[in-house]
């Protein structure tokens, strides 16, 4: 059994030359002008930083439609700069604001924390939305690796709550089993390897009870009926490809509009390593959903296609 003091040592470690991985992709990336502002929320967990995105040229008196992204990381790394180029083409693509979280890290802040502290960000959006010029109506959520997990357990928290709806998910190969031991999930991963799922699960949840609440394991819920349509994004060598699925397919059975897509050849977190070509049909992909799940039929706000 690692001891805390070690598992944050380790996770210190992981989050500078993770930073410094992502700053150097970053660096390469072209992005399109957007406005960009960055504020504090009060949530659950203190002081939440938050970046909303908007369209330069938005109509101020058309209320915009919300994606609220939150980054990867295996829940102990990573910020909303990981996700900047990507929030920024969403805007622009399909005219839209987003509202990107800079949620507590593990193990510093284990589950729920991050949870409830995201969940609070999402209804600050619906709360201020006519503070802010958003449209409550239209709030869609999405995540990556462990912030697709924590977008699942959102939407059972909001089913549960009640306080807001959200019309949309975007599940972009999520965490949502972690129950089943890593050394079983077939993998021809190099980057996320049962020992890093394991060293992840450990800073996240601690205690290993935790595995079986379905708000940690998203699969586990009793009933996917009444949650949002659903765009679910696996890659083929990951080892979350297979929950990634069944995942799908229980939001399927229970009615649920999904989305699967499965990119062949590709490992975990493809969207922001590569291959390029796979990275960016990804990333074509969430957009056209947004594109459809707020404008309708696939149109972009100026009616262009």
């Amino acid at each position: 059994m690692i001891s805390d003091e070690i598992l944050f040592k380790m996770a210190v470690r992981s989050r500078q030359a993770y930073a410094e991985k992502m700053a150097e992709d970053r660096e390469k990336a072209e992005v399109p002008l957007v406005r960009a502002e960055a504020v504090q929320l009060d949530t659950s967990a203190g002081k939440t930083p938050v970046i909303l995105y908007r369209p330069v040229h938005s109509d101020a008196t058309e209320p915009l439609p919300v994606f609220v992204d939150i980054h990867g990381g295996g829940f102990i790394q990573g910020s909303p700069a990981d996700d900047d180029p990507w929030c920024r083409r969403i805007v622009s693509a399909v005219g839209c604001a987003v509202v990107s979280i800079d949620y507590h890290l593990a193990p510093e802040y284990r589950f729920p924390v991050a949870l409830y502290e995201c969940y609070d960000v999402v209804k600050w959006v619906y709360d201020q939305a006519n503070i802010q010029g958003f449209d409550s109506r239209r709030i869609a959520i999405g995540g990556h690796s462990a912030g697709g997990n924590l977008t699942a357990a959102i939407t059972l928290l909001a089913r549960e709550r009640r306080e807001f709806s959200l019309i949309f998910q975007v599940l972009n190969y999520p965490v949502l089993d972690f129950v089943t031991d890593p050394y079983q999930k077939t993998t021809q991963d190099t980057l996320l390897t049962a020992k890093a799922q394991s060293f992840f699960s450990a800073c996240y949840l601690g205690d290993a009870a935790a595995r079986n609440n379905p708000l940690a394991s998203p699969l586990l819920t009793d009933s996917f009926a009444g949650l949002p349509p659903a765009l679910v994004i696996a890659a083929e060598y990951d080892p979350l490809q297979t929950e990634n699925r069944r995942y799908a397919e229980a939001l399927a059975a229970a009615g649920v509009p999904v989305t699967y897509r499965m990119f062949a050849g590709c490992m975990h977190a493809f969207t922001h390593f590569g291959p390029a070509a796979a990275a960016n049909e990804a990333w074509g992909l969430i957009q056209a959903q947004l594109r459809q799940t707020f404008w309708g039929k696939g149109e972009n706000p100026d009616g262009s296609r």
